[in-house]
């Protein structure tokens, strides 16, 4: 399992939703990574869909949620993703 937290910089909503994102992630033994969309390698059509959203949280690479991440639907999805 894992969480990617799409994010950039000095984004005070990317910081609050990366502590949920650990926490949750060390209670269900999922892997975090991080990306920046600000990135030049950051793909330009992703860059375009999330830009104004970010935040933006995924689970195993599906779209789970964007701007702020509320731990126990995080959860959820990851345990969903697991039985999968």
């Amino acid at each position: 399992m894992t969480v990617t937290l799409v994010g950039k910089p000095g984004c005070h909503l990317c910081d609050d939703a990366r502590a949920v994102v650990r926490r949750v992630a060390a209670e269900t033994g999922a892997e975090v990574e991080e990306l920046d969309i600000t990135a030049e390698d950051f793909d330009p059509d992703l860059k375009a869909e999330y830009w104004e959203q970010i935040p933006v949280t995924l689970v195993n690479g599906a779209r789970h949620d964007f701007w702020r991440v509320d731990a126990e639907r995080l959860r959820k999805a990851i345990t969903a993703a697991a039985r999968r």
